[in-house]
């Protein structure tokens, strides 16, 4: 016997289950974001205290001091979180299908993506357009370097530095370095640094 799911594409989503995004309800907070990050884009070069209010209504939350360049581009917005002095280099896509939490202080290189989407192997169902997400979480005082790409499921420990152009795949652990495509940690940050 097969039990109906009457949870909202929504809350299916939220709930990191399989969804499907061609939704009113979900199609309506994305062109909502759209909007805001056009209104962002446009508010950062004549008036900082208007983006930045821009950026509070565009996010889950924002803490004290955070400066993120634009273009920058997501998904929904209410699915990020970003750390008091973080600070976003040009370019960000931060596509928070699933939750994206920035830690404080927090250095993003030009062109970082945050990619929480992810799609069934199963041809049928990717053929259905379902997708689901996992989180993503950038713990305090991580450096990524420009063009790096961080996928779902995958957590930075705090301190930690990942290269430039690096595919962070799996969770890196605090205080490494790590580079390439998969990210690989190279070493430990210790007192030499």
């Amino acid at each position: 016997m097969s039990t109906k799911d009457s949870r909202s594409q929504k809350e299916k989503m939220l709930a990191g289950d399989l969804y499907i995004a061609d939704d009113q309800e979900l199609s309506t907070a994305s062109r909502r974001a759209f909007l805001l990050m056009r209104e962002y884009d446009a508010a950062y070069g004549k008036d900082l205290d208007a983006a930045q209010r821009v950026l509070h209504e565009m996010l889950g939350s924002v803490g004290e001091g955070v400066n993120i360049k634009p273009p920058f581009m997501i998904d929904y917005g209410f699915n990020i979180s970003v750390g008091a002095n973080t600070f976003a280099n040009y370019g960000l896509v931060a596509l928070d299908v699933g939750t994206i939490t920035i830690g404080r202080d927090v250095q993003i290189g030009p062109n970082v993506q945050l990619l929480t989407p992810t799609h069934p192997l199963e041809p049928e169902l990717r053929l259905a357009k379902y997708e689901a997400a996992k989180p993503i979480v950038i713990e305090d005082n991580v450096w990524l370097g420009g063009g790096a790409i961080v996928l779902a499921g995958v957590t930075i420990g705090k301190n930690s530095v990942i290269g430039a152009g690096a595919v962070v795949t799996k969770d890196i652990p605090a205080n490494v370095v790590a580079v390439g495509n998969p990210a690989r940690v190279i070493r430990q940050i210790g007192p030499q640094d």
